[in-house]
């Protein structure tokens, strides 16, 4: 039975899409059989996965509207060792037509369950906002990685996400929980970040992973070669650490 996955945080610009496919990367180095699935109409983990979204004929769109199945358009990320159910502008519109249909909240979940056996892990990357894309994911997965900044705002922003995660769970997905807050885009020198992931250890204890992923350039520059960083840059810092994320996030799936 496949763990799904949602990489969710309100909050824009804390690198889900990053964390989304450096982990699928991992995973998949790790032998674990990964679908990525790419929620965001802009399609940034799509072409991050070396994907061209302009030239993908069935994307997470047809899926949605019951035009395809999953089997039908996942594309193999070839060097990045993962599937991709992707992503493209047409995505956006997807909200205004899925707003009229039935069971518009479970088409995610349904569309998934027929591949369950094919898979070890499903990762998610969420839009940055509460939509009807979002809730789709939500209601689909067993459990919430927040990526987040150890910034003040982030946690203001994680205030929020927290209160829609229960809302979820309490209405329409029983399964759903926080699986663990993941510290991004880190550096230690800087007095603020180390105090709020303290606050962060001390209020969520173990909910908060030990792997911690450092700012790091080369993370930065592997999206512009189509390609996640631990597959860019193995030797890179960032790269390493995701892939410790994904040895640390295999040990804990069994409880999770």
């Amino acid at each position: 039975m496949a763990k799904i996955i949602c990489i969710a945080n309100q909050k824009g610009g804390v690198g889900k899409t990053t964390t989304t496919v450096n982990l699928a990367a991992g995973l998949a180095k790790l032998g674990q059989r990964v679908l990525l699935v790419d929620l965001d109409p802009q399609g940034n983990a799509t072409m991050g996965s070396g994907i061209d979204k302009r030239e993908v004929e069935l994307s997470v769109y047809d899926v949605l509207l019951e035009s395809a199945t999953v089997q039908e358009a996942v594309v193999k990320a070839e060097s990045c060792g993962y599937g991709v159910l992707s992503a493209n502008r047409e995505l956006a519109g997807a909200e205004v037509e899925l707003v009229q249909l039935a069971h518009r909240d479970q088409r995610l979940r349904s569309a998934l369950a027929l591949v369950d056996a094919d898979y070890d892990f499903v990762l998610i990357d969420c839009p940055p906002s509460l939509s009807m894309l979002t809730l789709n994911g939500l209601c689909s997965a067993h459990g919430v990685i927040v990526p987040m900044q150890c910034e003040y705002f982030a946690l203001e922003g994680l205030t929020d996400l927290v209160n829609t995660i229960k809302q979820v769970h309490a209405n329409l997905n029983k399964d759903l929980k926080i699986m663990g807050l993941l510290r991004v885009m880190f550096d230690p020198r800087i007095t603020l970040q180390v105090q709020v992931s303290d606050q962060l250890k001390a209020h969520f204890g173990n909910k908060v992973f030990d792997t911690v992923i450092p700012r790091n350039v080369r993370l930065a520059e592997a999206p512009s070669y189509g390609l996640p960083g631990v597959v860019f840059d193995p030797s890179a810092k960032g790269s390493q650490a995701y892939v410790d994320f994904a040895r640390e996030l295999v040990q804990r799936a069994p409880s999770l």
